[in-house]
């Protein structure tokens, strides 16, 4: 079973919330509260978590997902994809090997993000060709 590491800003407190109502071992790295956080902070927390557990993967939820996947983004062997479509989601695992999925709360409903998110995982990297150019970031 792959570790799944999940964690958001106060934007994305309560997606991340449903999220892991729905979703079985899933690890909470926080925060605990809507209280106001910075989200690089919680970016890093989790981009460390990932790239030290071979396999795993995260979850990081802000309002728009895009500074997360920008602070995400920062840490070595992580690649973090912004995902708000079945087709973008699952390019990002079959041609990038993306190990973080970020969301935005205030651009997609929750229905939506757990459809993502499952396409996420469930979904191989493809290799090949693709496996040349990661090798490259």
């Amino acid at each position: 079973m792959k570790k799944i590491f999940i964690a958001s800003d106060h934007a994305g407190y309560n997606l991340k919330n449903s999220i892991i109502s729905k979703l079985k071992k899933i690890t909470d790295l926080g925060p605990k509260s809507s209280k106001s956080v910075d989200y690089p902070d919680y970016a890093k927390k989790l981009s460390k978590k990932v790239a030290s557990n071979k396999g795993s993967f995260g979850i990081l939820i802000c309002g728009s997902g895009m500074g997360m996947a920008i602070a995400a983004n920062k840490t070595k062997n992580i690649r973090a994809a912004l995902c708000y479509s079945k087709k973008n989601t699952k390019l990002s695992r079959l041609h990038n090997n993306a190990n973080i999925i970020t969301l935005g709360e205030r651009l997609i409903n929750k229905n939506k993000a757990i459809s993502l998110i499952k396409i996420f995982l469930s979904t191989k990297f493809e290799g090949g060709r693709h496996l040349r150019r990661i090798k490259k970031i």
